[in-house]
């Protein structure tokens, strides 16, 4: 069966050029946010409004959330007006946000017992790629439901990988997430042990990075750093939020994760300065202050 309809709830940074692309690529896309107004640029391009979950799920073959943490997905699918009791049976629910693993196996069973589908798929790449539709989506979940919604995702993303069943997408969320922090750590650190040599960032970034020290961290972020430009393109209370995940999985499967606990707490220095809603990259700032040089905050 082609899908043509899709409910998309969320439409916040990642949301918004998401459901953007899906619209370009000629899906019926019909939206719910909390605030309305943060969903108008995509009503002005075509997307129809619905005023609860359970509206937007209504006629969608594919009902797709990206939300901020996991009570947040729990309720706009099983919550007063939630989306699932909104949804026709064979709906395929695609969570696209960041959550527990453990949920989401259990929302998937809940699913499956009202006769839908559940796809876990979390998203790499940033807002650029979110943007430019490049976006790497790690798929858990059944194999024959991802092949039927698979045009929905190539519409939103270039790398699209089965990882398992539920849970194993946001599993293999959770491992980029600990890569992502322990690069930003690699990086703040070689930028700032740069400056106090005397050395132009620029040129330290431009010499590593096309070696083997180049990650997104340094190529990407590494520039912004030594610009001293914070803004968001993944804020710090949402890494913090991820890592928190992290330490969860950690525990309850007796893996130490000693660079991803140090990640943590650094960012909880910048969170303690009420700096949550800054890029990841507000990083450096953390080690210029313990290495004693004077940086600018955005």
């Amino acid at each position: 069966m082609i899908i043509s309809e899709i409910g998309f709830i969320g439409a916040g940074l990642m949301g918004a050029p998401m459901a953007a692309n899906l619209l370009r690529a000629g899906f019926r896309v019909t939206v719910h946010t909390r605030t309305r107004a943060r969903a108008q640029p995509l009503l002005d391009a075509g997307a129809a409004w619905a005023d609860t979950p359970a509206a937007c799920a209504a006629s969608a073959g594919v009902v797709i959330t990206i939300v901020s943490d996991t009570p947040d997905v729990q309720q706009v699918l099983f919550g007063p007006s939630g989306a699932a009791g909104g949804a026709q049976p064979n709906t395929i629910f695609i969570d696209m946000s960041t959550i527990s693993a453990s949920a989401t196996r259990a929302m998937a069973q809940e699913l499956l017992e009202l006769g839908m589908a559940m796809l876990d798929a979390p998203v790499s790449g940033g807002v650029q790629g979110a943007v430019d539709g490049t976006l790497s989506i790690m798929v858990g979940g059944d194999a024959a439901v991802l092949e039927r919604a698979r045009p929905v995702l190539e519409a939103m993303g270039r790398t699209i990988v089965h990882c398992g069943p539920n849970g194993q997408g946001q599993m293999t969320k959770l491992c980029n997430q600990v890569a992502v922090a322990v690069h930003m750590i690699a990086a703040a650190e070689a930028i700032v042990l740069g400056t106090k040599a005397g050395l132009d960032p620029a040129a330290l970034i431009k010499a590593i990075g096309g070696g083997a020290a180049g990650s997104w961290a340094i190529n990407v972020l590494g520039p912004r750093m030594a610009e001293h430009d914070f803004a968001p393109g993944f804020m710090v209370k949402l890494l913090q939020k991820d890592l928190r995940l992290v330490m969860q999985a950690g525990s309850e499967l007796s893996a130490p994760l000693p660079g991803a606990a140090l990640a943590h707490q650094l960012y909880a220095a910048l969170e303690a300065g009420d700096r949550g809603d800054e890029g990841t990259q507000a990083l450096i700032s953390v080690y210029e202050a313990l290495a004693g040089i004077a940086g600018t905050e955005s």
